[in-house]
């Protein structure tokens, strides 16, 4: 399995969204706490409307939120 090549500051900007929970968060934009901590480690690559879902959570763009490095 390759190394995913998505990197997040989603951890960042729940700290400054008043240290919002991975929980929260995930309530937000539909999907599981789980999912959430999969996309921040780094083990998962969200669609991109979720990537949207997660940056507008956030109103922020989203190449603030997720950047992608190519291999």
């Amino acid at each position: 399995m390759s190394k995913c090549n998505i990197h997040n500051n989603i951890r960042t900007f729940r700290f400054h969204k008043n240290e919002m929970t991975q929980q929260e968060l995930a309530d937000k934009v539909g999907v599981t706490r789980q999912t959430i901590v999969a996309i921040e480690n780094g083990k998962y690559s969200p669609t991109l409307e979720l990537a949207f879902k997660i940056a507008a959570v956030f109103e922020t763009p989203l190449q603030e939120v997720f950047s992608y490095e190519p291999q």
